[in-house]
């Protein structure tokens, strides 16, 4: 399986969907606008696809490996994800809980805490893991479950996995 994010500039992640937008794409200093996904390739026996955003570099920051973004239960023939996908959920996957939900912040009541944060490192360029997985069956899980869940819940479904790493700039 590969992966494609065609909105990088000069080997990074576009400003317009990370912490360098215009406010008018933020809420309380978070952007919200998803960036687009090609995925080809995906094993022909593949029945859905879930993905996760998470940022490792963010573990000497926070202590933890910040979660981006979590989506499972996108049928397998919907290879492109759209720009703004995180918000608008076109293909009505289910949607995780990133760690703005989290016992630490518990914004679970902002209307971003499931689907898509953008990426704000605070401190200098940050590598984002982009995680693509092709699934043999649908997945017992609801709105607002957390990447743990997934995890966990894919076991003996998964059929492939594949990643990319996407830089943004502090």
């Amino acid at each position: 399986m590969k992966i494609n994010v065609p909105t990088m500039t000069n080997g990074y992640l576009d400003d317009k969907y990370t912490k360098h937008t215009s406010a008018v794409n933020q809420t309380d200093g978070s952007p919200f606008i998803s960036f687009p996904i090609n995925i080809t390739d995906v094993p022909e026996n593949a029945k859905y696809l879930a993905f996760t955003l998470t940022d490792l570099d963010s573990i000497p920051v926070c202590g933890f490996e910040w979660i981006h973004w979590v989506a499972a239960n996108i049928p397998a023939d919907c290879t492109n994800i759209p720009e703004d996908a995180g918000r608008n959920n076109p293909f009505k996957w289910t949607r995780g809980y990133n760690s703005l939900a989290g016992g630490m912040l518990n914004k679970r009541d902002n209307p971003i805490s499931a689907g898509y944060v953008g990426p704000t490192p605070p401190d200098k360029t940050h590598y984002y893991t982009l995680t693509v997985y092709a699934l043999d069956a649908k997945l017992p899980l609801h709105d607002g479950f957390w990447y743990n869940e997934l995890i966990h819940t894919m076991q003996g479904q998964l059929l492939e996995k594949s990643s990319i790493t996407l830089p943004v700039k502090a």
